[in-house]
């Protein structure tokens, strides 16, 4: 079988990009052949023996989504006649899913989207995209979702027999590149006293992972403490604003990094305060990398963390995830457990079902 996946691959960052890798690393494995075609990045180029396919855009807010939209559909058509795809399985509904929906309808070729999270919890929420998506979803041939929590969104969209085509496809973590003995300098890097306790958030800066709670947070938790924030986004200007202008003490932010796996094992805790989340892969990465999660109540967390692998607090709640925090600084025996019971829980997704 021959796919072509189309939506965030490495070198880009996130759990999109690790999800769509290590299915085509599964798929090779299967005897498949597998081809990619994913945003602009200065670093693309051939990855394990996938070729990987880039189409231009301009980094303008407004328009990027449009002429990638417009170039990418050009340019998947090309890679489908030429080496005769038998399905394009987009990541994220829009824009890949409408890319691949315009190839389907144009060369009648199979298409698949897999719904990762805030492609229908966020975007979906706006009246226009909310119809564009569920014309989306209507036209291909298959739907995945990586939570439970996630098909329940969709089946609210009331879509036309989407229930005969949808199927739920867990998000997986790489056991060997995330583990708990992998050996780090990332304290000493960033300059942080080697016996001071990290707090370590990994995300895109958007309002919907609920940074500012964390950074809020900080008031009320023990002063010989660092918290950590590793990714970039929109808010990271703000976010490192407030920091400065309000002189908050014990926050780094370290931009975006591609060495995750190297940097999880500086951390005491891992916290991840979502205001809305699908099945999110970073917290498979901290539970394979043993370390005790700290999370909102939200979307597909409560899916994964229960009360032997970190604590579950409400979102929006600065006050809350401090307490959770300092719950587990003030007892290692219980860091320590959780840390080792979540390594343990993460062997589950240790591998990738293909759902085709």
């Amino acid at each position: 079988m021959k796919i072509c996946m189309i939506g965030h691959f490495p070198p880009h960052l996130g759990g999109i990009s690790s999800y769509t890798y290590l299915l085509s690393r599964e798929l090779i494995k299967r005897g498949d052949e597998v081809f990619v075609l994913t945003y602009p990045h200065k670093n693309i180029g051939n990855t394990d023996g996938i070729p990987v396919y880039t189409s231009p855009t301009l980094n303008i807010k407004g328009l990027r989504g449009l002429i990638f939209t417009i170039s990418a559909t050009f340019k998947l058509m090309s890679i489908v006649r030429k080496n005769k795809v038998d399905l394009v399985h987009a990541h994220y509904i829009m824009p890949p899913g409408l890319i691949a929906v315009f190839c389907g309808m144009i060369l009648g070729v199979k298409t698949a989207v897999t719904i990762h999270g805030s492609d229908i919890l966020v975007l979906a929420r706006k009246p226009v995209l909310k119809n564009l998506i569920k014309y989306i979803l209507g036209k291909v041939d298959y739907v995945f979702v990586v939570s439970d929590s996630i098909k329940d969104n969709v089946l609210k969209l009331d879509i036309k027999e989407i229930e005969n085509k949808m199927k739920v496809t867990y998000n997986a973590v790489d056991v060997q590149k995330f583990r708990p003995d992998m050996k780090s300098n990332f304290k000493q890097e960033i300059k942080i006293d080697p016996f001071k306790p990290v707090i370590l958030f990994v995300g895109n800066l958007v309002w919907q992972k609920g940074v500012e709670y964390l950074i809020r947070a900080k008031e009320f938790i023990d002063d010989n403490v660092e918290i950590v924030i590793v990714g970039d986004g929109p808010l990271f200007n703000e976010f490192k604003g407030i920091v400065e202008f309000e002189n908050i003490e014990g926050i780094k932010l370290t931009g975006a990094r591609n060495d995750i796996e190297k940097i999880m094992p500086a951390a005491d805790i891992f916290v991840l305060p979502s205001l809305t989340e699908g099945r999110p892969a970073v917290i498979l990465e901290a539970m394979a990398s043993g370390k005790p999660i700290v999370a909102t109540n939200v979307g597909g967390i409560p899916e994964i963390i229960n009360d032997q692998i970190g604590i579950l607090v409400n979102p929006e709640d600065s006050v809350g995830l401090a307490d959770a925090i300092n719950k587990l600084l003030e007892d290692k025996e219980l860091r320590e457990k959780m840390g080792k019971n979540a390594r343990k829980e993460s062997m589950k997704y240790a591998s990738l079902e293909i759902p085709y």
